[in-house]
């Protein structure tokens, strides 16, 4: 009987210590893709925000944000963000030149939080005016 009690007691410590671990930073996006839809390379640079929340108990760090390609550049929040505020993420897409017509481009952000890496989406379609 001391036995199954001093399982159960230690059982319950251990439950309890888990559940009261913290979760470190946690980035959450409003939303991950943004569609430019059809616009002429003479709009010139194509800009979006995505705003984020640290939804962590720990202050979130981002530690890069990398463009597919040499057309998108990313720059965001490089303070830390401390829990329950908010950041952003600020992707242009600069087409002038480039092949007219659809594109699609990913922007990875590594973090010191959860998850590690996030992808970020633009699209659009870009025509040439003659």
């Amino acid at each position: 009987m001391k036995r199954v009690f001093l399982f159960c007691l230690l059982a319950s410590v251990f439950v309890l210590g888990m559940s009261a671990q913290t979760t470190g930073a946690q980035i959450k996006f409003e939303k991950k893709t943004h569609d430019f839809g059809t616009f002429s390379e003479n709009d010139g640079l194509q800009t979006v925000v995505f705003p984020f929340t640290n939804e962590g108990d720990a202050p979130l760090v981002i530690h890069q944000a990398i463009a597919s390609c040499g057309c998108t550049v990313a720059s965001f929040t490089k303070t830390p963000i401390k829990p329950g505020e908010s950041g952003e993420v600020k992707v242009s897409y600069d087409g002038k030149g480039k092949w007219p017509g659809e594109f699609s481009k990913t922007i990875t952000i590594k973090t010191n939080g959860t998850p590690e890496a996030v992808k970020l989406y633009i699209k659009g379609n870009m025509t040439v005016d003659k």
